[in-house]
């Protein structure tokens, strides 16, 4: 989700994912993580997780950049001996801008109660920290009995507000990245790989 529901309208990158639809002929993008080194970490990952001896767990995918990332994620954590318990939560603090308002909504809620159980927050990219910070608070509010987060991506540099991720896939250059469920504009989300178009800043 990168602190955000969705990449929107108006971006720098807007022109070149209209022009290209949803393919990459008319817009070159750059390939920053291949779909193999992606799974091979998202193994990683998951063995990191089970270290971590999560008890009665329940995976929180934040939509929507995250939902390649969780699905490849669970399997893996299926595969490494953990059955957690899976939900989704649509949170925003961009809404129409591409600036974050520092106003983080909640668009749609988990059903599951999460008291006394572990919780493991799913997101894509871990930018200003708002979104996430918000979550943890939110859920240990709850009655969480920890709140751990795993990021497919970070951007340290671009830190707003205090929160550490426990698990990090990689660590981001400042680009404006797409694919593996990351969008701009609606496109590029169903590429392999995680990309940039060259020329845009995140």
């Amino acid at each position: 989700m990168s602190d955000k529901t969705d990449r929107p309208a108006g971006t720098p990158a807007e022109s070149a994912a209209s022009a290209a639809g949803s393919s990459t002929e008319a817009a070159h993008i750059e390939v920053l993580f291949d779909a193999e080194t992606i799974a091979a970490r998202n193994r990683e990952l998951a063995a990191e997780i089970v270290a971590a001896k999560p008890e009665k767990l329940v995976v929180i995918a934040v939509l929507k950049g995250s939902f390649v990332f969780a699905a490849d994620l669970i399997r893996a954590m299926h595969a490494a001996g953990l059955a957690p318990e899976v939900e989704f939560i649509t949170l925003s603090s961009y809404r129409d801008a591409r600036v974050s308002s520092g106003q983080v909504t909640v668009l749609r809620d988990i059903d599951s109660d999460v008291r006394g159980r572990d919780v493991l927050l799913i997101d894509d990219i871990l930018e200003s920290g708002r979104t996430l910070a918000f979550a943890k608070d939110l859920l240990a509010a709850r009655g969480a009995r920890r709140v751990m987060v795993c990021v497919l991506l970070e951007k340290p540099q671009k830190r707003a507000v205090q929160v550490d991720a426990d698990f990090v896939g990689f660590e981001c250059p400042d680009y404006f990245v797409v694919g593996y469920g990351m969008d701009v504009s609606h496109a590029y989300r169903q590429l392999p790989f995680i990309g940039h178009i060259p020329g845009q800043e995140g």
